[in-house]
């Protein structure tokens, strides 16, 4: 069974109507066996304050989408295991940090980082490290 890291740009598409969320709903199927790193909360808090302050969202919507997110089965990773890697990912790529604790992650676990961020997605996909990635569009139709 293939293991999948999930970035913060598929897991708000779970709860936000944008566009490839119907992809990123793939992952939302039983028995996948879905990892984040523990700062993905605090990333998720972040871009629903920005919706929020922006009127995209109400207090209540992003309340809600932080509840629900709760009762879904992801297993979180300590980033102190992971930073390391993760910093070192990023000096040699110039990608952020946060975006590398993901790919570490993967790393780590031997499973795939799905994300729908086009520009790491497209900065990474063609190297070495790259197998470790995987497009949201790209993950398998739901059987």
């Amino acid at each position: 069974m293939t293991r999948y890291v999930v970035d913060a740009s598929v897991a708000i598409k779970w709860f936000i109507p944008e566009p490839l969320s119907d992809a990123a709903g793939r992952l939302r199927q039983p028995g996948l066996r879905l990892s984040v790193p523990a700062f993905f909360w605090l990333e998720i808090g972040s871009v629903l304050v920005k919706k929020i302050r922006r009127g995209e969202l109400t207090r209540e919507e992003g309340d809600f989408v932080l509840k629900e997110l709760r009762h879904l089965p992801l297993q979180r990773h300590a980033d102190e295991r992971l930073f390391r890697s993760a910093y070192t990912l990023a000096l040699q790529t110039q990608r952020s940090l946060y975006d590398c604790l993901y790919l570490a992650l993967a790393e780590v676990i031997e499973g795939r980082m799905v994300t729908a961020d086009r520009k790491f997605y497209s900065a990474l996909a063609n190297e070495e490290r790259g197998r470790r990635l995987l497009w949201i569009e790209d993950l398998p139709q739901a059987t």
